[in-house]
């Protein structure tokens, strides 16, 4: 009999029990996250139960796959061919673990037969023979996939990183738009930027069939783009270009490139996918650079860092200025433009912004994202709801989108729901500590303190990983110190918390996760509320107070004397205040065709 490790989402519980039952029944050694104790360190709990499994199952299902938890489990099963995946529903596994047998469990409720079979599936992967299971399903998907490696920036300077980089994602976006082609999103493949890929490997962790890799060079306005197609299995070329233009011809360089793609694969384009390629660009290059710069500092813009979204905001008012139709600019503007406005009271258009984006371009998800950040202010959540729901039928692996849609939630009181939403965003920007750190309270809130420590692992390692390119970014010390606050390091919580204040004090979303913190771990009101303080004092809208109100963080000082005193005072100044005008209140959201 095998130890078996059980990976599986929270949302499949019911069927997570059952699996476990009935392979204990079966005579396996079944290790899940039910054996967790208080006190158990996450990690090294979990690390310890994979490294010693035979076998690691894992329960795809429509809410695993978008688990960056079960995703990094099931990516350690890949390791000495262990990973044993079962389908719960019909939906598809994330790339990379498409081209691996899954065993059809839909009907795991319709008796033990079904389990016999699984467990006759393990017993047989681990004496290294192949099994298909009860009604094999072949996950793999004969349509090419794709990665593009990050290009390389050869000009010689770091600075033109953000060049390299903007010219990677078009490539990524531009070849996305190719419905014959699956393409992995820019942010499974930034872990590559500036690493000699072995392509093989990559083939089988990501399970695609070719590679596009490249490097920029650029001096002046002179360019040189260099772009190949790579068979992932052979390593074999199937196509190689070296562009030699000026900057101002870099759109027609991607075009190229995405043509050439589809070439030599032997693909067709359909009709409006051959204009789709280029729509939505600018074709000012100054324009293009500037947004490009100013696309290299977000998502940081939106953990309150004030002075990267000014920066932001600057840029991409200079880039709207150069091609007034250059709707990516708009859109960027009214995302930076919402959190100077959110966080620090500035009297920025944002909504204006937003609506100019959407009508330029109806397909971009982002600045409906603006929209429902308006309309909460307004007090209009259901239009809210309706707005980030658009954003997520736009585009459902946009960041912005899940964030804002778990944001909304959160601001309501629905930390339950709100949890799939961040672990989403958590899965889509590796970068994304602040998600990260939400997860441990939401977690929490739901008395789920395994998953809480992990949170708070991950989140404490994402943020160190950003303080050290980044020493003065107060949103990273901020998740850091609640995340080690989470893990009981206590010394080394307010450690950070001294460093935030210090580094960042005019950052009021850092005020109030550094607030919340305290009050959360350390059951501290009068270091809470002096920590919190500006926040109170800056506060100008409904949201603000909701927070206080509703954030599960504040649930041990909430009925006391100083604190509802505070809210008190809060209350009486966003009365007289109102919400601060900066243009009409938005319509109700639209409803836009889904692309």
């Amino acid at each position: 009999m095998a130890r078996v490790f059980l990976s599986y989402a929270r949302e499949d519980l019911e069927a997570a029990r059952a699996f476990a039952e009935a392979l204990g029944q079966s005579g396996h050694e079944v290790w899940w996250d039910h054996h967790l104790r208080a006190g158990s360190r996450f990690s090294w709990d979990i690390g310890a139960a994979l490294k010693s499994a035979e076998a690691v199952v894992v329960l795809w299902s429509k809410a695993s796959i978008e688990s960056a938890w079960v995703q990094d489990e099931a990516a350690e099963g890949l390791e000495g061919s262990r990973l044993v995946p079962v389908m719960l529903d019909t939906s598809k596994p994330p790339l990379g673990f498409r081209q691996y047998h899954a065993i059809d469990m839909a009907g795991w409720r319709a008796g033990k037969a079904r389990f016999d079979a699984l467990a006759t599936a393990i017993e047989a992967s681990v004496a290294g023979t192949a099994a298909s299971g009860p009604e094999p399903r072949e996950t793999a998907t004969a349509q090419p996939s794709i990665c593009v490696i990050p290009f390389a920036n050869k000009s010689g300077d770091p600075e033109q990183d953000y060049f390299s980089d903007g010219i990677t994602e078009d490539v990524i976006t531009d070849l996305s738009k190719i419905s014959a082609l699956s393409v992995i999103g820019r942010n499974t493949t930034a872990a590559l930027h500036g690493q000699q890929a072995d392509l093989k490997q990559l083939a089988a962790e990501l399970g695609v069939t070719h590679a596009v890799e490249g490097a920029v060079r650029r001096s002046g306005s002179r360019l040189r783009i260099t772009a190949q197609l790579i068979e992932a299995s052979s390593g074999r070329s199937l196509w190689a270009e070296r562009f030699d233009r000026e900057l101002s011809d870099v759109f027609a360089i991607q075009d190229e490139i995405s043509h050439a793609i589809v070439d030599a694969l032997q693909l067709t384009l359909l009709p409006n996918e051959k204009t789709a390629i280029a729509e939505g660009r600018t074709t000012n290059a100054a324009a293009y650079d500037l947004y490009l710069r100013a696309r290299r500092l977000w998502p940081d813009g939106a953990a309150g860092d004030y002075r990267k979204s000014e920066e932001i905001v600057r840029l991409c008012t200079e880039a709207t200025a150069l091609d007034p139709a250059y709707a990516g600019a708009w859109a960027l503007l009214a995302l930076a433009g919402a959190e100077l406005r959110f966080w620090q009271g500035r009297p920025v258009d944002a909504l204006g912004a937003a609506e100019r984006a959407i009508a330029l371009d109806p397909k971009l998800a982002e600045p409906h994202c603006v929209r429902a950040r308006q309309l909460e202010e307004f007090g209009r959540l259901d239009d809210a709801d309706a707005a980030v729901e658009a954003a997520l039928r736009l585009d459902p692996d946009s960041w912005e989108a899940n964030r804002e849609a778990a944001g909304l939630l959160f601001r309501q009181g629905k930390a339950g729901p709100a949890i799939p939403l961040f672990e989403k965003a958590v899965a889509l920007v590796r970068s994304d500590h602040g998600s990260a750190s939400a997860l441990i309270t939401c977690y929490r809130a739901l008395g789920e303190a395994a998953r809480a420590r992990h949170a708070g692992e991950m989140a404490a390692l994402r943020a160190e990983k950003v303080i050290i390119c980044d020493p003065t970014n107060g949103s990273a010390f901020a998740s850091a110190a609640h995340a080690f606050a989470a893990l009981d390091e206590t010394e080394r919580a307010r450690k950070w918390i001294r460093k935030a204040i210090a580094v960042d004090p005019g950052n009021l979303a850092v005020r109030y996760s550094l607030a919340s913190t305290i009050a959360a771990h350390f059951n501290d009101e009068d270091e809470a509320l002096t920590v919190l303080e500006p926040y109170v004092e800056a506060a100008r809208f409904a949201p603000h107070l909701r927070l206080l109100e509703l954030d599960p963080s504040w649930a041990a000082v909430r009925d006391r004397p100083l604190f509802q005193a505070m809210l008190d005072r809060m209350r009486a100044r966003l009365g007289m205040l109102g919400t601060m005008p900066v243009s009409s209140a938005p319509s109700a959201a639209p409803s836009p065709e889904p692309r």
